[in-house]
């Protein structure tokens, strides 16, 4: 029987790490026994009535946009009967999951991913002190019209600022220059800021042809010709620093330009944003002059899933040229 007294949370589960054992030389693979698990786990039923969807069970490279956006209309279709969601994601691709999902979810009751660095079977597992912080998160009021969350570490991220930023390590995820929306403490769900920007793109398809490129010293201009003989809708290219790139791929991004194929130019950096600063041939100032559109400090595989929902919703690459310029990237 459901506790009145408490929040009603429903927990998806998709896979990856937090959802998978050791099995002797295969290695680290996917387990069945999570939801079981949490069913009976007291310390996620002594915070709130808790139900689980065992909805896929796959690791997190396996994830597409597709499925990404697919997830969004279940969250949307599920969180009417409940207080709040929480979707367990495995970390490799959770970041864009939980971008997606904040670009499209209609929903303002919280949403909260997420996830394990360390399998059932280490020592140490990190997966349900993630998992009772999460569901904590959810249940908590503050939490509400913050968009979706990310809860790893005792710390709660935005959506929009979380990354992955080592390969093994339990705080492998931060929000680069600005830190944690808040804390979760064993006492207390503790805010400390607020997120000023996040925005929306209600839509119910995607469009994948949109192609996402790493600068490199001494880069060509092959892939950007491979992404308009294939039919790009738009070119995301992570520069150097500040936005800038070779001067040799100017006359392949012009080319891109006049088949009205958009490019934006985002940085290879972590931190720190995209700028009309330098004047040389390749440099920021120069690229936004000739057509490209700077992303600001937006990372580019979240550029990347922004442009696809915007062109699944508009079609149009000069209207979702206007939505991309009158956003605060």
């Amino acid at each position: 029987m459901s506790d009145l007294t408490k929040k009603n949370i429903l927990i998806i589960l998709t896979g990856g790490t937090i959802s998978m054992k050791e099995k002797g030389s295969l290695g680290v693979v996917p387990s069945s026994e999570l939801a079981d698990f949490l069913r009976e786990f007291p310390q996620l039923n002594n915070v709130a009535n808790i139900d689980v969807l065992d909805y896929m069970n796959v690791p997190s490279p396996y994830i597409t946009p597709e499925i990404m956006l697919e997830l969004a209309k279940l969250i949307d279709l599920k969180i009417i009967d409940y207080d709040g969601v929480v979707i367990t994601h495995g970390t490799d691709t959770l970041e864009e999951t939980a971008f997606l999902c904040d670009l499209v979810l209609t929903t303002r009751k919280p949403v909260v991913f997420t996830a394990a660095m360390r399998s059932g079977s280490d020592i140490g597992l990190d997966g349900p002190r993630n998992l009772v912080g999460a569901v904590r998160v959810a249940c908590h009021p503050e939490s509400a019209d913050k968009g979706v969350l990310v809860v790893m570490n005792d710390e709660i991220h935005t959506a929009r600022d979380v990354t992955k930023f080592d390969t093994g390590k339990v705080d492998a995820f931060r929000s680069g220059d600005y830190g944690p929306l808040g804390s979760v403490d064993p006492d207390a769900i503790v805010y400390h800021r607020i997120s000023l920007y996040r925005e929306n793109v209600w839509t119910d398809k995607l469009d994948p042809r949109i192609d996402l490129i790493k600068a490199v010293a001494g880069m060509d201009g092959r892939y950007i010709q491979t992404s308009i003989a294939t039919g790009a809708k738009a070119i995301v290219i992570e520069a150097f620093g500040r936005g800038n790139l070779p001067s040799r791929i100017v006359p392949d991004i012009k080319a891109a330009l006049e088949k009205n194929i958009l490019v934006v130019i985002c940085s290879r950096t972590y931190t720190g944003r995209v700028l009309t600063e330098y004047g040389y041939e390749g440099g920021g100032k120069h690229l936004a002059e000739i057509g490209c559109l700077l992303a600001g400090d937006l990372k580019g595989i979240k550029v990347r899933l922004k442009l696809m929902a915007l062109f699944g919703k508009y079609g149009d690459p000069d209207v979702v040229k206007r939505f991309f310029l009158q956003s605060r990237n």
